[in-house]
């Protein structure tokens, strides 16, 4: 079955009926067509041309940062044969002169680093029509990854939409929407943000990772860790990763506080040890200067100091 026409309102006159109920008409009862129908559609509308520099971004943002392989890719394709497709704006609602983008925000700053105008349509539309036109290009292009489209949704809502619109926009089932509203309040965004758009990285592995979060003490770990030299090293989906296994070591904690790490430093310094012990478990780690030569001293002698350590034990039973 061929998709339902997203542009439906964007390309053809709106009956006079209250914001809501347009918008929602918009997503649910539009011709059936395909999305390269609607695109040929609004490609034969009244396409002007715009000065990039008056042209303004969505009042919300649905990007993380930029694929610069992607936009590279277009810059380079738009330099060569010019922009095939118009961007859709609208007239700014608060300042004169100006347009605000409804979707195509990548050909406007392509258009700015080429110094050339944007083709575009321009169309008056109310906030709600422009947040679904917004979504639903994105989801037919398939560009955003699922914690982007998360992010939106989540701005959606903080700026009063209901779950029947943000579904419509982003075209979500049940299970994804929940998901999503899962995610979005179990991970803090500054978390998301320093991770980045992470594009190979699905809808389960982002809801695993909040469930991570949820145990107590994570949250302060994963943003500790954002900081870290080991995670600015990498970007997107590797911090993704290291941020994953870094809390699933610490997932199960062990029960009880563990005893703090004890050490011991000759007076020369010439030789630091860490001693940790957990019961199971009894590790010295040695640091410094001679480190390596006293390990090996206490490899070498282990069956005397292991007698010496039987011969005490002996003692301290009989008394002596």
């Amino acid at each position: 079955m061929a998709r339902k026409d997203i542009f439906s309102s964007v390309m053809n006159p709106a009956p006079a009926r209250p914001e809501r109920n347009d918008a929602l008409s918009y997503v649910v009862s539009g011709a059936s067509r395909s999305i390269k129908s609607s695109f040929e559609e609004l490609a034969k509308g009244s396409v002007v041309e715009l000065d990039p520099t008056l042209v303004d971004g969505s009042f919300v943002s649905d990007r993380i940062d930029d694929d610069d392989e992607a936009f590279q890719e277009l810059l380079a394709a738009v330099k060569e044969r010019g922009q095939d497709s118009p961007i859709l704006v609208r007239p700014h609602p608060a300042a004169s002169g100006r347009y605000q983008v409804v979707f195509g925000h990548r050909r406007v700053k392509v258009a700015k680093q080429l110094g050339r105008q944007v083709r575009a349509v321009v169309k008056p539309m109310a906030d709600q029509d422009h947040v679904i036109a917004q979504g639903q290009e994105n989801a037919a292009r398939s560009n955003l990854s699922f914690i982007e489209r998360t992010l939106f949704a989540k701005r959606l809502a903080d700026l009063g939409y209901d779950q029947s619109v943000i579904k419509s926009a982003l075209a979500l089932d049940a299970t994804t929407f929940s998901k999503m509203q899962s995610v979005a309040a179990h991970i803090p965004e500054a978390i998301i943000l320093a991770i980045g758009s992470a594009k190979a990285t699905g809808r389960d592995r982002w809801w695993q990772l909040s469930k991570l979060l949820q145990m107590p003490g994570n949250a302060e770990r994963a943003a500790n860790f954002t900081r870290s030299d080991d995670f600015a090293a990498e970007t997107g989906d590797a911090r993704f990763a290291l941020l994953s296994d870094f809390l699933a070591k610490t997932k199960r904690p062990a029960k009880g506080v563990a005893p703090a790490a004890k050490a011991w430093a000759a007076q020369d310094k010439s030789v630091k040890v860490e001693i940790k012990d957990s019961g199971k478990a009894f590790t010295l780690a040695l640091k410094a200067k001679n480190a390596s030569r006293f390990g090996a001293y206490i490899a070498d002698n282990l069956d005397e100091l292991y007698r010496a350590f039987q011969g005490s034990q002996a003692s301290t039973k009989t008394g002596d």
